[in-house]
């Protein structure tokens, strides 16, 4: 079955990094679209960047390059590299691939002081 497990949130001081990641199985990653969402309690969720098969970047205007996201195609794995985290970047974060409809369990990102 679809499996999509992100890792690599964590506590984090204003300012500083994370990355996070995403292992996809159960579904031909390499020809998938692969998305970043992130949702805060009582909000919805929302898109921060996507990334193409072919490896074509494209992102939220609100980020104003602080994140990048890539893949890697023999790992199944989409990742988003985070810097100058604010604490407005605290919020859950999900993976998803255009093929299938389905969500992981997401990884908590807390930027506090």
């Amino acid at each position: 079955q679809v499996q999509l497990v992100e890792s690599g949130g964590g506590l984090v001081q204003p300012g500083g990094s994370l990355r996070l990641s995403c292992a996809a199985s159960g579904f031909t990653f390499s020809i998938s679209t692969m998305r970043w969402y992130r949702q805060v309690p009582g909000k919805e969720r929302e898109l921060v960047a996507l990334i193409s098969t072919g490896g074509i970047p494209t992102y939220q205007a609100f980020l104003k390059g602080r994140f990048t996201i890539s893949r890697d195609n023999a790992k199944s794995t989409v990742y988003l590299q985070m810097n100058s985290l604010k604490p407005e970047d605290t919020a859950v974060y999900y993976c998803k691939s255009d093929l299938m409809n389905a969500w992981g369990k997401g990884t908590l990102v807390t930027v506090s002081s």
